[in-house]
């Protein structure tokens, strides 16, 4: 083997390595968490597959739609639409059953797929509350309920902090709980994401934060606030009472990655007793150690070596 052949064989060698330390240490690989949300998708506030309803005065930033249902039953409670009986409202435009709609969905179920190739990460209990989790990949199993208090995600001051919740089920939240994001900047990559395998319901005056893609439905009651956020639902219905859900945030960079915004910058924030991971290495560091065990692999196979 030529000196050329040996280090591509080697660097191929490490940097699956390197992915796959990063997997066990529930660290997405760098590039991975930028690319989870693809634009079409990314600008919607709500997407349903069945209907989309509200029944309150319910304010979204982005786009609303429905993947499924392009008769006026298929979004019902907001004006703009073909039903446009309010009181709800879209800053964004409205696509019914259209092929923005349709190619959305379609990169819904990419993005489900590559949250789902991160790994189970590391298993916390069904009730989060009086947590503070630092970024990296979590499982959270079925429970009665899944938030009863305050959950507090810490990203460490890294601008490109991703946390990724695989929800076995239901992901249910009681009322009056809350999710805080502190210590985090303003980098592109960053970005919170609630992987549900069947359906969301956020109880009454819940402030959430964060992606929910669900693989069935969402429903929101009364007065909810889902910041820096989405609610997409891959094969069922998306009910809204009184909501504010707010897709992308303003001026911070996070729009096209389906991110975060800086609302984590208040580092008063507090909430809970530590019962997240220790820190884990960084996907950079992670790169530095492939660089150092490439250089040793090519000095161990030099003449004279052993």
């Amino acid at each position: 083997m030529t000196s050329t052949a040996l280090l591509r064989h080697v660097i191929r060698k490490v940097a699956v390595a390197v992915v796959f330390a990063a997997a066990l240490l529930g660290v997405p690989a760098p590039g991975f968490a930028d690319s989870i949300l693809l634009s079409n998708v990314a600008s919607f506030a709500v997407l349903g597959a069945s209907e989309v309803t509200d029944t309150g005065p319910t304010t979204l930033t982005g786009n609303l739609g429905v993947s499924n249902n392009s008769s006026i039953t298929g979004i019902t409670g907001f004006f703009g639409t073909a039903a446009n009986d309010g009181p709800g409202s879209a800053t964004g435009t409205v696509h019914q059953g259209d092929t923005i709609a349709t190619g959305a969905d379609g990169q819904l179920v990419s993005a489900m797929t590559t949250l789902g190739l991160m790994g189970p990460g590391m298993l916390k209990p069904a009730d989060l509350a009086g947590l503070t989790l630092t970024p990296g990949v979590y499982t959270v199993p079925y429970g009665v309920s899944n938030l009863t208090g305050t959950l507090t995600l810490d990203g460490l001051g890294d601008p490109n902090a991703v946390w990724v919740f695989q929800v076995t089920s239901s992901l249910i939240t009681s009322p009056g709980s809350s999710v805080n994001v502190i210590n985090i900047g303003s980098g592109a990559g960053a970005g919170l994401y609630w992987n549900v395998g069947s359906s969301a319901t956020l109880d009454t005056s819940t402030t959430f934060a964060g992606n929910i893609l669900a693989n069935t439905s969402i429903t929101l009651n009364d007065g909810v606030t889902l910041g820096c956020g989405r609610a997409l639902a891959h094969t069922g219905a998306v009910t809204l009472i009184n909501d504010t859900i707010s897709s992308g945030c303003a001026g911070t960079g996070f729009e096209a990655s389906g991110g975060l915004s800086s609302l984590g910058a208040d580092t008063s924030v507090g909430g809970g007793s530590s019962g997240g991971p220790s820190p884990v290495p960084e996907p950079t560091t992670l790169l530095l150690l492939g660089s150092g065990l490439v250089g040793v692999a090519i000095r161990s196979k030099r003449p004279g070596r052993i």
